[in-house]
């Protein structure tokens, strides 16, 4: 990625993770295990694989440029750095590298280390943003706000039965997360599956080889069967369409002609050519991360259908566009942290903007008034009328009910009026109930996620 768009779009750990050498480590990672594997399986040496694992372990004595140049010449980079590990290691130790392994199992098995490895960054800037979402839900609990519905004004809520409902979706997620990571399986079955090179052996490293990685074992190699980068590319997809949901909320909040929320740091959102701008840079940063999302997410998932034994192009697809996709949602989900750790909540503004829009509250209470004489349905249209006449002779409802009193003389102008109050229903029950989720999923904390070594 271009190094001035890195603040944007790579922000944050879980971009960090996947970005430089990160497919080498995990390349590495894999061969180094598959001889520890082997040996336990009584294929090679003990000596023999703690050497490819020493050798493992010091990518800088290989021949790396060597391995680039031939990634492109074989269609991936397992062919030429296997021949780099057997050349480090020398004849003696050479039959432990790659045992009984295709690209495919090292590619694949790689792909999963990394994947778990920017999760785990992912579900800890996802708790940071829930337990931000928690404080916001207690401190602001009954702190009226405008409820909108396609972008109009509806009926009041609380910004702490907002801030719940975010929370849910970030609780959400992370328990998605957690059950996807849970089941990340090796991969193992050589060149077309059948385990041919692994001497009868392959079932025992196959289960060994995931135990020494941490990883779900399988009964067969799913070399065409993509379910698990699928279930990764739902995920991914799945959050960021929380994060954008929260982060669109807080731009649209944002806007001068609502200003009910600000984000205040110090040095950020303003604008090259207009001095008095504020613009909330850290919401719009998570949205556009986040609006990446769906293209790579369609990439991967239009890839699930593989040829015979190995996808031809459709599986290398998949490389880049599972990176970009890890990068993308884990920059969007640290933006959304410093968003939400710079909210400031104008609750003057929003109680305002709540006793000026009565409208909606007033309408409801006059339809709950006219059901004994009317019945539900016609209550409902003649509190209807009444706001389509205040709205087209430019008058309030409240200055319409004397006519409506007129035509149903049980009607009670004075109560209605008088209980016109912002009505938030049980909003603040939620919340409570909101945070008590949260705070037994923090005291249950999965601190670690992947469970790995």
């Amino acid at each position: 990625m271009n190094g001035i768009m890195e603040g944007t779009f790579a922000r944050g750990a879980a971009a960090g993770s996947v970005g430089g050498d990160a497919w080498l480590r995990s390349l590495l990672e894999v061969e180094a295990a598959l001889a520890r594997a082997a040996a336990r399986t009584g294929l090679v040496a003990e000596t023999a694989a703690e050497e490819v694992a020493r050798a493992c372990a010091a990518p800088t004595a290989l021949d790396l440029p060597t391995v680039y140049r031939g990634a492109a010449d074989a269609g991936n980079p397992v062919p030429a750095l296997v021949r780099a590990l057997q050349d480090a290691v020398g004849p003696h130790a050479a039959r432990a590298v790659h045992v009984g392994g295709t690209s495919q199992d090292i590619m694949d098995t790689a792909a999963m280390l990394l994947a778990r490895r920017a999760l785990t960054l992912v579900d800890a800037d996802l708790a940071a943003a829930a337990d931000a979402c928690a404080r916001l839900a207690a401190e602001h609990r009954d702190d009226v706000l405008m409820g909108r519905t396609l972008l109009q004004q509806a009926l009041p809520v609380t910004v702490g039965f907002k801030a719940a409902t975010w929370l849910s979706g970030l609780d959400g997620a992370r328990s998605r997360l957690a059950a996807v990571v849970a089941a990340l399986p090796v991969q193992y079955g050589g060149a077309v599956g059948t385990l041919a090179a692994s001497r009868g052996s392959g079932v025992d490293l196959r289960r060994e080889l995931a135990a020494e990685l941490g990883l779900a074992t399988t009964d067969v190699p799913w070399f065409t069967v993509r379910l698990p980068v699928a279930d990764l590319a739902g995920l991914l997809g799945a959050i960021a369409g929380v994060v954008a949901t929260i982060a669109v909320d807080v731009v649209l909040l944002a806007q001068t002609e609502v200003a009910e929320v600000a984000e205040v740091a110090p040095g950020r959102g303003g604008s090259s050519a207009m001095p008095h701008k504020n613009n909330p840079v850290a919401a719009i940063s998570a949205r556009a991360c986040a609006r990446r999302a769906p293209g790579l997410v369609a990439t991967l998932l239009a890839a699930m259908e593989q040829e015979y034994e190995r996808g031809a192009g459709s599986w290398q697809t998949e490389w880049p566009t599972l990176t970009e996709l890890l990068s993308t949602v884990g920059s969007a989900v640290s933006w959304l942290v410093e968003s939400l750790s710079v909210l400031r909540w104008d609750t003057a503004r929003m109680a305002a903007t709540v006793a000026a829009a009565d409208d909606p509250q007033l309408a409801g209470a006059l339809a709950e008034a006219l059901v004994p004489a009317l019945g539900p349905g016609s209550a409902h249209e003649a509190a209807a009328d009444a706001v389509r006449t205040a709205a087209a002779t430019g008058r309030r409802l409240a200055d319409m009910l004397p006519e409506v009193a007129a035509g149903h003389p049980g009607l009670d102008v004075a109560a209605l009026l008088a209980g016109a109050a912002p009505d938030v229903g049980e909003a603040g029950a939620q919340v409570d109930a909101a945070l008590a989720t949260h705070l037994v999923a923090v005291q249950s904390d999965p601190s670690s996620i992947g469970g790995a070594p």
